[in-house]
């Protein structure tokens, strides 16, 4: 079993910055794809960013690339989104999700197979 615990949401004005963490606990293994979704009120869960188990490979969002970067620490079991330039649009609750079958970056949600709880970004205009 493993445990995925999200921090680092907040509320934040359009053109500012913050940044999700991730930590897995558990049966955890860093062979695998790792990535961030989001869902926003009344909105289907959608892809923000995916990066393939060594880090090597990462694929974004249309909606966000350029803006924010993914990366993981497989020696402390990390996963962080570094959010830069938010927009209100960005507004949601963001999930931290890994995989346990795909080695390379992933955007398919039904990939992935164990989610953490979430953590809310609030972007005030």
């Amino acid at each position: 079993q493993v445990q995925l615990v999200e921090s680092g949401g907040g509320l934040v004005q359009a053109g500012g910055s913050l940044r999700l963490s991730c930590v897995a606990s558990g049966r955890t293994s860093s062979s695998y794809a790792m990535g961030w979704f989001r869902q926003a009120p009344g909105k289907e869960r959608e892809f923000v960013a995916t990066i393939s188990w060594d880090g090597g490979q990462t694929v974004y969002a249309d909606s966000v690339k350029g803006r924010f970067t993914i990366s993981r620490d497989n020696t402390k079991n990390t996963l962080d989104l570094q959010m830069t330039r938010l927009k209100p649009e960005d507004t949601a609750v963001y999930y931290c999700a890994g995989s346990t079958r795909y080695y390379s970056a992933t955007y398919y949600l039904h990939r992935y197979d164990y989610w953490g709880q979430g953590t809310q970004v609030t972007v005030s205009s």
